[in-house]
């Protein structure tokens, strides 16, 4: 028999490793980055909620205050257009340190974790194109 170490062993054996979090199968970037803000959050309280529908109570106040206060809030679009601008004149003074076509600055219109179906979509145009 010879030693060897945990990951050498595992390897041998056919054993993949993942690079999840701890315990977590299933990690979310996007659901772990709004936990971190959640927490960050300057009013967050420092015991944990008495009730479910104490924490449902303070969700909305959350949501409002990373909607509409938190960091640019409203400015992203004019952040992006003097970035955009600021490289295309980097690119004009500098042409060879460019390789590719330069990032799109462009914020998105709608942004998703998991998409609803199709039909869903469908359904929300509808309703914004009839208000």
């Amino acid at each position: 028999m010879r030693a060897a170490t945990l990951e050498v062993r595992l390897e041998e054996l056919g054993v993949l490793r993942s690079f999840s979090m701890p315990r977590v199968s299933n990690d979310n970037h996007y659901s772990e980055w709004l936990l971190s803000n959640v927490k960050y959050r300057p009013d967050y309280p420092n015991r944990l909620f008495s009730s479910k529908e104490e924490a449902c109570q303070w969700i909305p106040s959350f949501v409002d205050w990373y909607n509409h206060q938190h960091r640019r809030c409203g400015k992203a679009i004019e952040i992006c257009r003097r970035r955009a601008r600021v490289y295309e004149l980097a690119r004009i003074a500098n042409p060879r340190r460019w390789t590719g076509a330069p990032r799109c600055w462009r914020q998105p219109e709608v942004v998703w974790i998991n998409p609803p179906a199709d039909d869903f979509i469908a359904h929300t145009v509808k309703l914004k194109l009839a208000a």
